[in-house]
């Protein structure tokens, strides 16, 4: 057997590091060496519930490993990666790539001087729904693409999400770019044009929770998408993911929690809706890519580059909002 991969998580800011923290301590290929977190609380605790080591010194935890999860506020992605590119460590970086086109940017270029390998944490990529609607959009199963819609309206998560300063932009940037990732992935055309209606109107907070995008891809086909933090928090689930493609001869449709169990309890102490999801585990399939591609040396299923048109258009969409009118994607 191969020696395990030693990884190493970059910041707890994160919601998705508890998940991510959870899959690198269960795999036998992977030695889980700690979690590096300027904020020595939050980093301490995270590493107690999964039984690894907090390391108060990034670049010490960073001499001691392979690869690195980067699950920082979006406006600290720059710093990490290139923290850890001028270690010679893999990055796996949560979404988006960055809160600005300049700082995502910086990080293709430092990814592309440095060599290593490096993937974006967009796990509806990777779930089963996404990979068979990829098959058929390859294989012209609905024909030509006449329109796509979307959705992936969820909870509004508070904290660091919704100060500007940390975030970077609201639902816009935190959900939209999802979907939009997705549909470039499937598609694989870029957004042209978006036209961006942006709001705060469920929330008293200072970022928008509400979005419609209008958008057009390169080759004309008209993309719709509401990507606003909407549900309550009394939801079944933390939100929806949902795209439909329409096609000349047929349809594809893709609900990323449908397989799913939903056990409601009036009262009592587990009082709540208690969710039990039976479909593909995206967030360990994206972790299984990674770990095979720094095994392989080869490029994740979502590069920097990637993750750069999808904040190209997210940042559009935000000049759409302030400007009232279409704005051209620059790339």
């Amino acid at each position: 057997m191969t020696d395990p991969i030693s990884m190493g998580i970059l910041s707890a800011a994160h919601v998705h590091t508890d998940a991510y923290a959870g899959l690198l301590a269960e795999r036998e290929d992977v030695s889980f060496v700690g979690i590096a977190d300027e904020d020595a609380d939050r980093g301490r605790e995270a590493a107690n519930r999964h039984g690894t080591e907090y390391v108060a010194d990034a670049d010490a935890l960073l001499e001691r490993i392979d690869a690195a999860v980067i699950c920082a506020a979006n406006v600290d992605h720059r710093g990490w990666f290139e923290r850890a590119a001028a270690a010679g460590v893999d990055v796996l970086c949560e979404k988006p790539l960055a809160s600005t086109v300049e700082d995502a940017q910086a990080i293709v270029e430092t990814w592309q001087e440095s060599g290593i390998v490096a993937g974006i944490t967009m796990p509806l990529r990777f779930c089963a729904p996404a990979r068979r609607a990829k098959e058929s959009l390859e294989t012209d199963g609905i024909g030509s693409i006449r329109s796509i819609s979307g959705t992936n309206r969820g909870h509004m998560p508070g904290g660091w999400f919704v100060d500007p300063e940390a975030s970077g932009g609201g639902a816009v940037m935190d959900h939209s770019v999802h979907i939009v990732d997705l549909v470039l992935h499937l598609t694989g055309e870029e957004v042209s044009e978006v036209y961006a209606e942006v709001d705060t109107r469920f929330h008293d907070i200072a970022v928008d929770d509400v979005n419609v995008l209008s958008m057009e891809l390169a080759d004309g086909t008209p993309f719709f998408l509401d990507g606003s933090w909407s549900k309550p928090d009394s939801w079944h689930t933390w939100g929806d993911a949902t795209l439909e493609v329409t096609g000349s001869d047929g349809t594809v449709a893709i609900d990323y929690t449908d397989q799913s169990l939903f056990h409601t309890i009036e009262s009592g102490p587990d009082a709540g809706v208690h969710t039990a999801f039976y479909g593909t585990d995206a967030n360990a399939e994206l972790i299984d890519d990674f770990v095979d591609s720094v095994r392989g040396a080869r490029d994740p299923l979502v590069t920097p580059d990637d993750g750069l048109k999808a904040v190209a258009v997210i940042e559009a969409a935000y000049e759409s909002a302030r400007t009232g009118k279409a704005v051209k994607v620059d790339y």
